[in-house]
């Protein structure tokens, strides 16, 4: 087994240790530079571990429960735990156990708890593969999974842990009259299994599409920008929507707290040749008035599992009650924004109606000059039985199973009063 497969691996298990133990986002800890002394291949290999032992996880545990008496330090447990996943994917046994025994072997706290390690493998080595597919699907975890059963039911939820351990294709935007590689989903998007590395596909130099998941792309269908409209984008980063307003031929002013996530919005629009006025600064504080308005708001992202298995393990919803506060202040401020006349598009990348059917009930009630807008959302490929009680339009990850599923998303087209 390589030296460089080795530092994957090790790598992994360093991420498992802080999603799992610190509850730091994978996210959070690649912009702290986690894998930045690995080279392109390894840094790849060791986000891919990563992934598909959090997606994973349940069964790992449930294999590894029948060999271990108590359940060992955490890193200990991670290093199972990714070499369980390896080999039930059909990685040849000696490599994944050669290669734990060594990174266990290595640390001065565990060492000596390589002869286990090395015996627990083998043993998931002979029966792991087989006893895989039989499990069930992985769960969530219950502080999620209740209030989703509760919103949406059993069923719907089952299917949705479907589509997380299934993860997500490979979604793509193309640029009006430009062509991209893939499969035409029924909203417009394509989608491509197994893309490999995306700056390798072919119209991606020339700027003639941008990686954006089907559901993301919806809400500015919603909007409907026509050329010459100014819109403001709310929450721009990391910029998928900009790239369709300013396709659409809006005069975009893209605005985002965060100046470092901006920077990908800048290259985006340098790729494409599209054009955006890009504004570093806060969203409570922003002043001026607009055709239109776009307010993907900040929320607890869990309608995007499928592409961050490690969301459900690194938080524990204790912090979306200040979330749901800070979306009704962005909405309120937005609406302020807005020239009579015009129409703003809510939208969260979330599963919990708390974030979504509630914000756009509440804010019906304190807005006189605010309706919602039906219409809007029959876009191309939207189905009516997405619409919402209240108006809007509800995206889950179970729907499109023969597809691939789709983010989770919450989208109001909200109009004020001429």
């Amino acid at each position: 087994m390589s030296d460089n497969a080795t530092a994957a691996r090790r790598s992994a298990i360093y991420l498992l240790d802080q999603i799992l133990g610190e509850g730091r986002l994978l996210s959070e800890c690649l912009a702290a530079g986690a894998l930045d002394r690995l080279g392109p291949e390894d840094r790849a290999r060791a986000q891919r571990l990563t992934l598909e032992t959090l997606r994973g996880l349940e069964r790992a545990d449930r294999l590894l429960d029948n060999h271990l008496n108590r359940t060992p330090a955490l890193t200990v447990h991670n290093a199972l735990r990714l070499g369980a996943v390896e080999l039930c994917h059909g990685e040849a046994a000696h490599g994944v156990v050669n290669s734990m025994v060594e990174i266990v072997g290595r640390s001065r706290k565990h060492g000596r708890l390589k002869g286990l390690v090395n015996a627990v493998l083998r043993k998931v080595a002979a029966e792991g593969p087989e006893a895989w597919p039989k499990m069930r699907i992985p769960r969530l975890p219950e502080w999620l999974r209740d209030p989703l059963v509760m919103a949406w039911g059993k069923e719907a939820v089952a299917g949705m842990e479907q589509a997380h351990f299934a993860a997500a294709p490979l979604d793509i935007t193309v640029k009006p009259g430009a062509e991209g590689p893939g499969q035409v989903l029924p909203t417009g998007s394509m989608r491509l299994r197994d893309a490999g590395q995306v700056s390798a596909l072919p119209g991606y130099d020339k700027g003639d599409w941008w990686v954006q998941d089907a559901a993301a792309a919806i809400p500015v269908r919603v909007l409907a920008p026509q050329a010459g409209e100014t819109v403001l984008d709310l929450c721009a980063a990391p910029g998928g929507k900009t790239l369709q307003l300013a396709a659409a031929g809006a005069k975009v002013a893209a605005l985002d707290i965060s100046d470092s996530r901006l920077e990908r919005v800048r290259e985006n629009l340098k790729r494409t040749g599209l054009k955006a006025n890009v504004i570093a600064g806060d969203a409570l504080e922003h002043q001026g008035m607009y055709d239109a308005v776009l307010l993907d708001a900040p929320c607890s992202a869990t309608g995007t599992i499928r592409r961050h298995p490690d969301l459900p393990f690194a938080k524990d919803g204790s912090e979306f009650g200040g979330l749901i506060e800070l979306q009704a202040q962005m909405l309120a401020h937005a609406w302020t924004l807005l020239k009579p006349g015009g129409r703003l598009v809510y939208c969260t990348c979330s599963l919990l109606p708390d974030e979504g059917e509630v914000q756009i009930e509440e804010a019906l009630d304190q807005f006189p000059d605010m309706s919602i807008n039906r219409d809007a959302l029959l876009v191309t490929g939207v189905e009516e039985s997405w619409i919402t009680e209240e108006g809007g339009l509800r995206l889950r990850p179970d729907y499109w199973a023969d597809l691939g599923g789709m983010d989770g998303f919450y989208v109001a087209c909200l109009n004020k009063s001429a």
